[in-house]
């Protein structure tokens, strides 16, 4: 018979040692293998650096696995991104307009939505380096080993006790960055089918980009 630690008892002692900072990847890894779901909301601070302006935008995530979305920024102005089992939606209600994207958008470790529900193979992908500590959560600096665009660098703020993700910070190739917080968490959380569906309303022009080989706009930014 096979003994498997419980992921609380590892838990428990990663962080016992004085160097669970330096192994926090394989912690991280560890607890979201066991996640099924969560519900959050965040605070997103997306800045621009040739400009030096910053847009800050707050709204809620549901994620269930293995790779469900729905995003929904409230202020300061409404979107709603849903990752179905089958497509993408972009929902802009500002514009009557909502867009349809393959799945292939959100399927690489390097976009932020795969960070940020703990989806992306950080042992895997990226070179991973200690930074200590800010405040109580552990940082860790995300060097991704084949880099892309929309992704040259990027950090995590961790949660030692848990090792849930509370912050990711994702810089692309110019500079700009794409920072979101989380101000609530609830791991776990009991989440229906139909919070990951969608429907175009009445009324609103719909733009397939199912089959199109070019990428319009950068989701979930």
């Amino acid at each position: 018979m096979v003994y498997r630690m419980p992921v609380v008892l590892l838990v428990v002692l990663f962080c016992s040692m004085p160097v669970c900072a330096a192994d926090m990847a394989p912690l991280i890894q560890a607890r979201y293998d066991v996640l099924q779901s969560f519900s959050a909301s965040f605070e997103q601070v997306l800045t621009h650096k040739e400009s030096g302006t910053k847009e800050v935008r707050q709204g809620t995530l549901l994620f269930k696995k293995p790779l469900l979305i729905r995003w929904q920024t409230a202020k300061p102005h409404e979107e709603t991104l849903v990752v179905t089992a089958r497509e993408i939606w972009d929902y802009l209600p500002d514009e009557e307009l909502a867009y349809r994207y393959p799945l292939e958008l959100v399927q690489d470790s390097r976009s932020i939505i795969q960070v940020v529900t703990g989806q992306a193979s950080l042992s895997k992908d990226f070179d991973v380096k200690d930074e200590g500590r800010e405040g109580k959560l552990v940082k860790l600096r995300l060097y991704p080993r084949e880099p892309a665009p929309q992704m040259v660098e990027a950090s995590l703020l961790v949660e030692p006790s848990t090792g849930y993700i509370r912050r990711a910070s994702i810089t692309d190739f110019y500079g700009n960055t794409n920072d979101v917080r989380f101000t609530r968490f609830e791991p776990d959380a009991a989440l229906k089918a139909k919070d990951f569906t969608f429907t175009p309303p009445k009324g609103i022009a719909v733009e397939d980009r199912i089959n199109s080989k070019i990428q319009e706009r950068e989701l979930f930014k």
